[in-house]
């Protein structure tokens, strides 16, 4: 650049007054990016102690592309950029506009190119390949040209600035009021407005103060107090605001609070918000600036949206007091402990123990005393628990009578909460006693979440209440990966029926005097798909558990009768064919519905089956087993009892139930090569021709076994020496097999 190209910078056309400077406290950055000293100088020479829109000027002075690069890295909110084009190299200044654009993202920031040489940089491609606002030749700037251009981008900076703080704004406001609706009470919500305000505003959040009180229309003296402060005024927390020694923030307060209206100053503003329900909130807040009129507009929205939140925050705590809280005994629920023990184990509190006491027998309390004597003795029972753990455990209702504890396993002994029912309760001037089970689990090392040690506790309770009630049981992971292999089982189980592979097997019955082939016994058998054999034990009381048993039991019930009418066409069958039934399937109210569907669609005479029931259900003694036993036996059907022997059956009833046959358990035959020998079996065999029933002996693997049982005067036998559990086809062959021998 030449010495006659930076005189020409400025041509004064008039030199105007100097105006001094404003005493707003804010100004407009311009940065001066140039490589001639002179340049700068004459710059800030024409435009000393100007004013746009009222603000003063600041100015930055860089003198290279890498020197401008440095320290704007350290800058914000440069309005201006008065750039020249040719520096250390001829494109220097249009790569410092692509730097400002694309790595500092200044979009708002006006540039103004200047040069004197435009051949290095031609107006029209500058402006076409290039961001920026104004493209000058320092011999056409004079001093007002110079103002104006200054002027207008300046004005457009301002107006890009006020569109893009009014988005944020309103998106800050947006933002602010969903957060506010989840605090924790007013103190909280007064606490999140010092920030927002802050934030809004562009100032820190310090010498903000808010204040909180139940002021009405007819008492405007109410006592206000502080609720929520930060920065130099954080001392002054619930501090009445009359014993507030700055009379500028006293008043302030007083005035907004009393005559509910915000109150502005250039060196502060104290903002009011309130709702419908008439508790009236204040914010004080030092400014280092006096307000645009953007910020004041914001504001005016901000304070009517936190109006109506401050309506809602009654109602949000109410809503979050119903979902966390119990109603009848005001302690927290299920959800809320489940949260405590997230939070304690993400803080890592050690030796932490989850516990879960149930009171026994609370549903029959309930069924005989009636609920509100039950609710009585809930409330009594967690009064107790509270006055004797104390703050440090944490407390919930889980279940009806399931409390839920958590806190230091010192704290925690099982035997000291029993002790905490070993006296009685006192309700309506009645003395109660009562036992609990516990079930519990140790957090340390723990993996799992709170839903999780829930669960696993409520395991552990459910071991206690079935094992001994009145007891404890800590959770182990052995227990843990025992019932979840039972989950998977159950989960399994439903696949393999709903996929058929399930299937029967069918084990040949014998009159042991003869030999004779007169029954069979349909047992259900399953196989993986890895071929792994699932025993009946295993899968059964998990079929009855998850209901299953209802639909499986249907289908072996109906197998069963189209194989034996099979057999009945091939000539080979035998007089019946024995199905076991399970209790829960006994229990159905259309149970007997269904057998007669089963014999019906397969044509099978109901005289050649015979339903095997255990036990435990004829010493359920309901109506609806009378009922079904009975609607059996008129249509022809045999009954046999299963596993006699094992169960506890009254003799008395069992005399009076339409019975045809007892079955031996295999534990008894096996006892006959015991030192015992077989008095057991001999008894049952007795009883059973007392009664005028046959007897049944099965789990005959011996010719001992076969011989004694015959002797004692057992008429039939099954077991593996007679015939093992047979696919239809193998049975088929066995019968074929033994016609043979008998010929």
């Amino acid at each position: 650049m030449s010495d006659l190209d930076d005189d020409a910078l400025f041509i004064e056309e008039d030199s105007g007054d100097l105006v001094p400077p404003s005493q707003t406290g804010r100004s407009w950055k311009i940065a001066i990016v140039d490589d001639d000293d002179d340049v700068h100088k004459t710059t800030c020479f024409a435009l000393q102690h100007a004013l746009i829109l009222n603000r003063p000027l600041e100015f930055i002075h860089t003198y290279s592309k890498d020197e401008t690069r440095q320290v704007f890295s350290t800058q914000s909110d440069i309005a201006v950029i008065l750039l020249d084009v040719v520096m250390e190299t001829e494109h220097a200044g249009l790569e410092l506009v692509s730097y400002i654009r694309d790595e500092l993202k200044w979009h708002d920031t006006r540039i103004i190119l200047r040069t004197g040489q435009p051949g290095y940089a031609p107006e029209e491609d500058a402006i076409r390949d290039f961001d920026i606002n104004d493209y000058k030749t320092k011999s056409e700037l004079t001093r007002k040209k110079l103002l104006t251009s200054l002027t207008a981008a300046i004005r457009s900076y301002e107006q890009i600035r006020t569109i893009d703080t009014s988005r944020k704004g309103l998106h800050q406001i947006i933002e602010s009021s969903a957060s506010f609706t989840f605090d924790h009470g007013i103190q909280a919500f007064a606490a999140g407005v010092i920030t927002q305000i802050a934030a809004l505003c562009g100032v820190p959040p310090e010498g903000v103060l808010c204040a909180q009180g139940d002021a009405c229309d007819d008492n405007p003296s109410q006592q206000f107090n502080v609720i929520a402060s930060a920065g130099q005024y954080s001392k002054l927390m619930n501090c009445a605001i009359e014993d507030i020694r700055n009379p500028e923030i006293r008043d302030a307060l007083k005035y907004v609070l009393t005559h509910r209206e915000p109150l502005f100053s250039e060196r502060n503003m104290t903002l009011y918000f309130a709702g419908r329900g008439n508790r009236p909130l204040a914010a004080y807040i030092d400014l280092p600036f006096a307000l645009s009129e953007i910020n004041r507009n914001l504001l005016e929205v901000f304070c009517s949206n936190l109006g109506v939140c401050l309506d809602n925050l009654t109602l949000v705590n109410q809503l979050k007091n119903h979902a966390y809280r119990d109603q009848l005994l005001s302690l927290p629920n299920r959800l809320r402990f489940i949260g405590q023990i997230d939070s304690s184990r993400s803080n890592q509190t050690t030796h932490q123990m989850v516990a879960l006491v149930d009171i026994d027998d609370f549903a029959e309390i309930n069924d005989v005393l009636g609920h509100h004597y039950g609710d009585l003795l809930l409330q009594a029972v967690a009064d107790r628990l509270g006055k004797a753990l104390g703050d440090e455990v944490f407390i919930a209702r889980i279940s009806g009578d399931v409390f839920g504890l958590l806190g230091n396993e010192d704290q925690l002994p099982p035997e000291q909460l029993k002790q905490l029912f070993s006296t009685p309760y006192l309700i309506n001037d009645t003395a109660h006693s009562v036992s609990c089970s516990i079930g519990m689990v140790a957090l340390d090392g723990y993996e799992g979440d709170g839903a999780e040690a829930l669960k696993d506790a409520s395991i552990a309770l459910k071991r206690s209440k079935t094992m001994q009630r009145g007891s404890f049981t800590v959770f182990t992971r052995k227990m843990g990966i025992e019932i979840r292999e039972r989950a998977t089982l159950m989960q399994n189980l439903h696949r393999a029926f709903d996929s058929e592979r399930l299937f029967l097997m069918y084990q040949p019955q014998i009159e042991l005097e003869s030999g004779r082939f007169i029954g069979m016994e349909a047992l259900i058998r399953w196989r993986t798909d890895e071929g792994e054999m699932i025993p009946p034990v295993d899968f059964i009381p998990l079929a009855e558990y998850s209901g299953l048993i209802v639909s499986l039991g249907a289908w072996v019930l109906r197998t069963a009768c189209f194989y034996m009418v099979r057999l009945q066409k091939a000539g080979i069958a035998p007089a019946r064919i024995a199905v076991n039934v399970s209790v829960v399937q006994f229990r159905q109210a259309d149970f007997i519905q269904n057998v007669r569907k089963a014999l019906d669609d397969s044509g099978l005479n109901p005289h050649h089956l015979e339903l095997e029931i255990t036990e435990s259900v004829t010493v359920d003694g309901t109506a609806i087993f009378e009922e079904h036993l009975h609607a059996l036996k008129e249509m022809g059907i045999q009954i046999a009892i299963d596993d006699f022997g094992t169960g506890f059956s009254s003799l008395s009833y069992l005399d009076k139930l339409p019975v045809d046959r007892l079955k031996i358990d295999r534990a008894f035959v096996n006892q006959i090569d015991t030192p015992g020998g077989p008095r057991i079996a001999e008894l049952i065999t007795q009883l059973g021709r007392k009664l005028g029933l046959a007897v049944i002996a099965e789990g005959i693997e011996t010719q001992q076994h076969w011989d004694k049982l015959k002797a004692m005067g057992c008429h039939e036998g099954q077991g593996f020496f007679i015939g093992r559990p047979m696919l239809e086809d193998d049975l088929i062959a066995w019968v074929a097999q033994q016609q043979v021998r008998s010929a």
